[in-house]
């Protein structure tokens, strides 16, 4: 079954190791399922857990997400925002882009959030020191065909009715926090920026940051699932050697295809690692999980 979509897109999004990551967890989850590092929440969107602690240090991704499952953006509302906001786009051409992107970074509009995410320079989600966003444009005035509209309507209202009935609490809050909280029974996913990779995702990420992480999820009382990176075409990440090989850890290999970069050259595969400290190699050899039954819409 395919992975069901989120309506904001980040620099590595899981989409296509959502059935992969889902493989790894043993159903169903006794306590919370926790995420330092929610991004999109394309995971937690498909583990679809009855309680979860989603925590971000991008405050606009918590706030949309907020939105959302309160009530306070709806799909049929994002339909109306973005087909008139588009038809502005196509006849102003940029110009409107950019003044959308002041009136966010001065006000932080969920809906003009959602705008610029899916009508930026590449899928780029980034912001300067100041919190800003300031990716330009991705000089496609006609971007909000009807076509993506309806996509983004329907990934709104599905995640609504994922959320329904749900314990799911978004939080503004960095790494440690949100992994101080975790107790026997939880289960951890942990999708950090990647070392050397996307860094200025929103707050800068640090090798002290990395090593940090690591300790931190070899000293929990509960199950973690780490997605990392194991190497690219130039080359192999030091800390898997470093830190995960070991007979306490599994670790799940996946090459994966990242389209972000200016150029079709600039885009290469990468070896992605699931890494676990539960036994779950046969498993995720033989079962998944089966995602909850929900009248969702085709995304």
């Amino acid at each position: 079954m395919p992975p069901i979509v989120p309506p904001i897109k980040c620099q590595g999004i899981k989409t296509k190791l959502v059935n992969d990551i889902k493989a790894t967890v043993q159903f169903p989850i006794q306590g919370k399922w926790i995420e330092p590092f929610c991004g999109s929440c394309v995971v937690v969107l498909n583990v679809q857990p009855q309680r979860a602690l989603l925590a971000d240090c991008n405050v606009h991704i918590i706030s949309l997400y907020r939105d959302i499952q309160s009530g306070a953006v709806t799909g049929q509302m994002a339909k109306a925002y973005l087909s008139e906001q588009g038809e502005l786009l196509r006849s102003v051409g940029e110009a409107h882009y950019y003044a959308i992107r002041d009136r966010f970074n001065r006000e932080g509009s969920s809906l003009d959030f959602l705008f610029l995410n899916r009508s930026c320079f590449n899928g780029v989600m980034r912001f300067n020191k100041k919190g800003h966003f300031n990716v330009p444009f991705c000089r496609k005035p006609d971007r909000f065909a009807h076509a993506l509209v309806t996509k983004i309507t329907n990934q709104i209202t599905n995640l609504a009715l994922v959320m329904r009935d749900k314990d799911w609490q978004f939080e503004v809050a960095n790494f440690r926090d949100a992994l101080s909280r975790a107790e026997p029974g939880d289960v951890v996913y942990a999708d950090p920026p990647y070392a050397g990779r996307h860094v200025d995702y929103y707050n800068s990420w640090s090798d002290g940051d990395e090593l940090d992480l690591t300790e931190r999820l070899k000293n929990l009382p509960c199950q973690f699932i780490l997605s990392t990176w194991i190497k690219n075409v130039y080359r192999e990440n030091p800390l898997i050697e470093a830190h995960w090989r070991s007979s306490d850890y599994e670790i799940l290999s996946i090459n994966h295809f990242y389209h972000v970069g200016s150029s079709e050259d600039l885009r290469h595969s990468m070896e992605e690692g699931i890494i676990t400290n539960a036994r779950i190699r046969e498993r995720h050899q033989t079962a998944m999980g089966p995602i909850e039954q929900l009248n969702l819409l085709p995304t």
